[in-house]
């Protein structure tokens, strides 16, 4: 009797023609071999339809969904249903995994039956657009590595390059799969495992290069903005750590403080004051709330039973200066506050 594979790689595709001989002659490459490969054809009218054809002549573990241009959160949650596999790894398709990425992380996911999401190290391609911005988000998601990292720093990004992650079928449509929305749908995926519970895991070694160009969904697509950006993370702090508390405090009344703040508000967070560190803001208000001193909100914390502080403060190096002093105010990082920018 045969064996059905255990893993099946979700790989969309869009216009790809390209980049999509890379991306597959990574897979197929690769030193795990016990997977399929679902290629779903997001309306492509490019020559991506014939190269996935010629692809299929020699790579039998391919198959090939061919869909109407629906957008990527549709193929892939079209992809998801279509899959009979208990482990699902994503791959795009302007991407390169690196030999041993499935079986590294299909070895994992055996040992540790608890993780529902497991990623990678990344790096750029060679080939990419090297933006900064996209490096300094490289290197911080990077640093992500156990659950306990992954969970208390996911307010302030996606903690994961998706098409890095390995993951349970069963956790993800648990979860209610992809959605398509406003915002985008792998950051929207993990926080909604994040508010259920899952367990997230990352492997210290690279095994994905990831290309970043001017084309990407994260550059071009409205629902990349920072002001989507901001409503997903107040949606999902609103119905997960800032549930059921009394007071929430915002540490910063510069921009991001101030635009995540209306977000809160809609979601009828109790916000009820800033803090900040910046003189000319101190007395005023925003959104009709007080801005205090930093320096007063060991005192206003102590005004409520179950308090909050969200730290809004987009300067790069600023969560430095940040966390030390909020730990030794006694304070929690992941219970009592969050990162937000």
């Amino acid at each position: 009797m045969i064996t059905p594979p255990i893993l099946t790689v979700l790989l969309p595709v869009h216009n790809a023609a390209d980049t999509l001989d890379e991306a597959l002659a990574s897979l197929c490459a690769q030193s795990f071999g016990d997977f399929v490969i679902l290629a779903v054809d997001d309306g492509s009218t490019d020559a991506t339809r014939t190269a996935l054809a010629v692809w299929q002549q020699r790579e039998p573990r391919l198959r090939v969904l061919h869909l109407p241009h629906r957008g990527v959160a549709a193929a892939l949650q079209s992809g998801l249903e279509a899959a009979d596999t208990p482990l699902i790894a994503r791959m795009d398709a302007d991407d390169r995994a690196h030999p041993d990425r499935f079986a590294r992380q299909v070895a994992f996911l055996e040992a540790h039956p608890e993780v529902a999401v497991l990623g990678t190290r990344a790096r750029l391609h060679p080939e990419g657009f090297r933006g900064g911005g996209m490096a300094v988000y490289l290197a911080w998601q990077n640093r992500l590595l156990t659950d306990e990292e992954i969970r208390r720093e996911i307010f302030i990004e996606s903690p994961f390059v998706h098409p890095t992650v390995m993951f349970r079928r069963e956790a993800v449509g648990a979860a209610g799969g992809y959605r398509a929305g406003p915002w985008l749908e792998d950051y929207d995926l993990w926080l909604r495992l994040y508010l259920q519970g899952a367990r997230f895991a990352k492997l210290p070694k690279v095994l994905l290069d990831w290309r970043d160009h001017p084309r990407r969904v994260t550059r071009n697509d409205s629902r990349a903005s920072l002001e989507n950006m901001l409503r997903l993370k107040a949606h999902y702090l609103a119905r997960g750590p800032l549930h059921d508390r009394d007071a929430v405090i915002v540490w910063g009344a510069g921009m991001a403080g101030r635009r995540l703040s209306r977000h809160l508000l809609r979601g009828s967070v109790p916000l009820t004051a800033f803090v900040d560190i910046d003189p000319r803001k101190i007395g005023r208000t925003r959104r009709g709330k007080p801005i205090y001193a930093a320096e007063a909100l060991p005192d206003l914390w102590a005004q409520h039973t179950r308090p909050a502080v969200i730290v809004a403060v987009g300067a790069r190096h600023a969560k430095e200066l940040i966390r030390p002093r909020l730990t030794a105010w006694g304070l929690v990082e992941g219970e009592d506050w969050w990162f937000a920018a």
